[in-house]
């Protein structure tokens, strides 16, 4: 007969953040153990509150099925004697397994014949199996933990009850001092402890105890009366995920409110008073249909709707305080000057190593004039980008961005306006944060994309230059996340960005008035090449370029990244071609070959005619000149094709071709055209990795 089980966790309120990872985490640890201990299963259902995580499994068997396996021995030479007696290495063997020797078979392994015994194993009861549960448990990890007691173990929150249900019967294990029962606790202020006479008993119950188990459910209500709420006074609600996944996370029975503050604090930025509600506060911001920022917010509150009233008084009290003091920063920030506010940053360190933010930024503003002439700017764009590099950290000084860190780059853009700075300008100050994550928003002004990605590879530079290089997962300044924005930037933009020539000029600005800029960028650069290949493997990893595509495209001689882009997408959109195989073939071997002449070729000699012996030969350099002379100019895509129609020249060239023969003035001659090939070919690829079977 078929049984439910039902484990449940109970601890101190997590904090929000860990609460769903935590739930699948343990959700997927259950299935694993399951799956190991060859329990079948209908269903997996993970339940979680900030107080408990939880999971009930459906339809378990009351036993393990039999099994068996085939166990290998020692070699038969060793097994038996010569009259074939078994020895104490095959009795040992055999009684390890809890069989004898004439359960014995041999069998050939690499031609070597072995012991083979086959062990039939009887499936243990499900309830003795599942007391293994407790290693699940205590096996779960945490980015955060504490210790409790006189206890060494440490977990996310110390654990205050176990509930472990197979059906109506306890399954019993201990966890330190607490020992698994079918008892519960409900809501900490509305319920009671809540005793299970069997697994399926849990949401009910829990929900009588004002606890909704499921987080989906708890959504779900959140959902539905905020937008009642929204609804019913004509506002608009645009309810943020990741706020939402936090509230609910917060919450164990939850009841939707609204709360409201002074119209005078809708004079303060929409941003400053979004960021109090959400970020400090956990409110839902409110609108009305021209999208203006309303007076009013929404919130849930733990628990029933009995005395909401006074819990609506306490959230609009607290708030009210954050937007005083936000009104009273905004206030005094407008009386600072941008200058006022440079000059401060000239006393404020950004790294010790490194110097001050001062520094960053007039070095900042010379790597996005060297980058911003390189991606063709135009002469107002490079005044404008200028003047946003001379300013652009100002905010950081300011009071509200002091108050609401979140802020920065955003305060930066509004006090700009406020003191005549152009929109472009302005515009650039808060754009070159972004992207602020892995997948953020990306720079939409070319002037605010050049000024993030200078400021990006800055601080890449000025790190490694001190030697301080993300290792392992220990990479305190953001540097990975950084450079991958750097890629996605370049890519999102289609600009040309030959990486090492900018790094090297870069340098040699930079180094020619170190005084000025406060660092020497002369050591370890070369390992930013790597550490930017790195993130270009990212980022075509997550558009799903095979591994061989990847790591042809970032051993090639391409200095641009966006042609290394581009080269990605064009030989995974080709693989499935039908010239894709012999095309890749006949160029590998020219590159191959060109490889072994590489080191004896002069490159300034040029290839000499009249040392051609046939036509294909003539064939072949006649259209090598044609395809080098729109080489530079012609497309990614347009020079993959020209490669590409080279196929029937350079197959017919090999068939009527010898290239390593005696005459070592005509061998040189034919390494020396390969060469031009090859050199084409490893700028859109090291074409030889590619797996072409």
């Amino acid at each position: 007969m078929a049984k439910d089980l039902l484990l449940e966790i109970g601890l101190e309120e997590m904090p929000a953040h860990i609460v769903s990872p935590s739930r699948l985490q343990l959700e997927n640890k259950i299935v694993k153990f399951l799956e190991e201990n060859n329990l079948s299963y209908e269903t997996v259902q993970s339940f979680s509150t900030p107080r408990r995580l939880a999971v009930r499994v459906t339809q378990l068997p009351e036993q393990q099925e039999d099994t068996q396996e085939e166990v290998k021995g020692p070699a038969k030479k060793i097994a038996q004697d010569a009259e074939g007696n078994w020895s104490k290495a095959a009795e040992g063997f055999v009684r390890g397994q809890g069989l004898t020797t004439d359960a014995i078979t041999f069998k050939a392994l690499n031609g070597v014949e072995y012991v083979y015994v086959t062990k039939h194993n009887q499936g243990q009861k499900t309830s003795d199996v599942l007391a293994g549960l407790k290693d699940v448990i205590t096996s779960l990890t945490f980015p955060v933990t504490m210790h409790w007691a006189d206890y060494d173990f440490e977990y996310i929150r110390p654990i205050h009850w176990i509930v472990a249900l197979l059906d109506d019967e306890v399954i019993p294990f201990s966890v330190l001092d607490v020992t698994t029962g079918n008892s519960s606790r409900g809501h900490r202020f509305l319920g009671d402890d809540v005793t299970f006479n069997h697994s399926n008993e849990y949401e009910e119950k829990m929900k009588e105890q004002f606890v909704i188990v499921d987080p989906n459910e708890r959504k779900t209500m959140i959902i539905d009366q905020a937008n009642q709420l929204a609804d019913k006074n004509n506002w608009k609600l645009d309810l943020d995920e990741k706020l939402l996944e936090e509230v609910n996370n917060l919450v164990e029975y939850p009841t939707a409110f609204v709360g409201g503050f002074d119209e005078k604090y809708l004079s303060v930025p929409d941003e400053v008073l979004v960021t109090s509600m959400k970020e400090h506060q956990r409110y839902f911001d409110v609108r009305n249909d021209q999208g203006l920022l309303l007076p009013h917010f929404i919130s849930v509150r733990n628990g029933d709707s009995v005395h909401i009233e006074n819990v609506i008084k306490g959230n609009e009290k607290v708030l009210i305080a954050r937007l005083e003091d936000a009104e009273f920063f905004y206030s005094e920030d407008k009386k600072l000057s941008i200058e006022e506010c440079v000059n401060r940053l000239k006393n404020v360190t950004f790294h010790e190593k490194i110097g001050t933010i001062y520094e960053k930024m007039q070095r900042v503003g010379i790597i996005g004039q060297i980058i911003g002439k390189e991606v063709g700017l135009s002469e107002t764009e490079l005044a404008d980008l200028k003047r946003a590099s001379e300013i652009y950290k100002f905010d950081l000084v300011t009071n509200m961005v002091g108050e609401f860190p979140e802020l920065q780059g955003i305060m930066g853009e509004k006090y700009a306006l406020l003191q005549g700075e152009k929109t472009e300008v302005a515009q650039a100050i808060r754009e070159h944060y972004l992207p602020t994550s892995s997948e953020g928003a990306l720079p939409e002004s070319s002037i605010g994309a050049v000024l993030a990605l200078a400021d990006k590879l800055d601080s890449v530079f000025a790190f490694f230059a001190v030697g301080m290089i993300p290792s392992g997962s220990n990479d305190p300044y953001a540097l990975r996340r950084q450079t991958y924005g750097v890629i996605r930037i370049v890519e999102a933009k289609g600009w040309q960005f030959p990486l090492v020539q900018l790094q090297m000029d870069i340098d040699a600005a930079v180094n020619a008035d170190s005084q000025k800029y406060g660092i020497q960028l002369t050591s370890g650069q070369e390992e930013v090449i790597e550490f930017v290949k790195a993130r270009l493997r990212q980022l075509l990893m997550a558009k799903d370029v095979r591994h061989d595509v990847i790591d042809a495209v970032i051993s090639s001689e391409q200095k641009d990244l966006a042609k290394l882009f581009s080269s990605a997408t064009i030989l995974k959109k080709h693989l499935l071609d039908e010239d894709f195989k012999p095309s890749m073939e006949a160029l590998t071997r020219v590159i191959n070959l060109a490889k072994k002449g590489r080191e004896l070729l002069n490159q300034e000699s040029k290839i000499d005619a009249t040392l051609f012996e046939n036509d294909a030969e003539k064939a072949l350099h006649q259209a090598v000149n044609n395809i080098e002379e729109q080489f530079a100019e012609s497309t990614m895509s347009e020079n993959y094709q020209a490669l590409i129609e080279l196929r029937p020249l350079i197959e017919q060239y090999f068939e009527e071709t010898m290239v390593m023969v005696d005459n070592e003035q005509v061998k040189m001659n034919r390494l020396k055209e390969l060469n031009r090939i090859a050199k084409m070919s490893l700028s859109l690829a090291s074409l030889d990795l590619l797996i072409v079977k």
